[in-house]
């Protein structure tokens, strides 16, 4: 089996070590025998080839201006490939563009995708960043139950459209706007989220969870993944926990 992986601008969005998630999906897929192979996705790509997997990560203000006015060439295929069920994840800058748009505290509103119902606001830069490390309960039915650990740093503050759906209910930290109690939303088989650190690496459950979903979307049958050792993120993952009383 194999996995393309298609990664939105690595060189303009990829804050706080999110090409982490890259790094993950695709050793956890190796050591499954499972072959990937990474399809960057810039301003020179005229088509996503045969993308079974889609990633997006941050970036500040100026780098969402830039990369939103190739983004919107493209919205009707990366629109098409998540109606019909491509799986993705988005994190932090790249989630703010899947939404309507985002506000930011000087210049110009940017415009988004659409693909979450979602608006992202900046209030200003008298107003405190949104910092430190993060803990979330997921509510989606796949991964019910299951606890996210990452860290956060953000100025936006996003809200939910009612046609969106929270990604995870937040126990330490801000989420997406501080105020509703609320982490990242998803749609169909894609995520967006504030998890920084990057998220994949600390929570293999995730990860695993977004190879599953494209290894069955690709080959259309059920997929039982090997179990890996992850002793080691378990560890690291009570760590945090115990931290924070949790």
């Amino acid at each position: 089996m194999k996995l393309n992986i298609g990664w939105l601008y690595p060189e303009l969005m990829s804050t706080y070590s999110d090409r982490g998630n890259i790094i993950c999906l695709t050793k956890r897929c190796n050591w499954r025998g499972i072959k990937t192979e990474i399809i960057n996705i810039d301003k020179n790509s005229k088509s996503f080839g045969n993308i079974d997997l889609l990633f997006g990560g941050g970036a500040q203000d100026r780098q969402q201006e830039i990369v939103t006015r190739d983004l919107i060439i493209k919205q009707k295929i990366i629109n098409n490939l998540i109606e019909n069920g491509l799986p993705g994840l988005f994190t932090c800058g790249s989630y703010q563009l899947m939404g309507h748009y985002y506000e930011p505290s000087l210049g110009k509103r940017i415009q988004g995708l659409g693909i979450l119902d979602i608006v992202t606001i900046h209030p200003g830069l008298d107003t405190p960043r949104f910092i430190g490390n993060i803990i979330a309960e997921i509510l989606t039915p796949d991964l019910k139950g299951s606890i996210l650990i990452g860290f956060e740093n953000h100025g936006g503050r996003t809200t939910l459209g009612k046609n969106a759906k929270p990604l995870a209910k937040v126990i330490k930290g801000y989420g997406n706007n501080g105020a509703d109690g609320f982490e990242g939303a998803v749609f169909k088989n894609i995520i967006g989220t504030y998890f920084h650190g990057p998220v994949l690496p600390k929570n293999p459950r995730l990860a695993d969870h977004l190879i599953k979903l494209a290894l069955e979307k690709k080959y259309k049958k059920l997929i039982e993944l090997s179990k890996l050792d992850d002793s080691l993120e378990n560890i690291a993952h009570d760590i945090i926990m115990n931290k924070y009383g949790q």
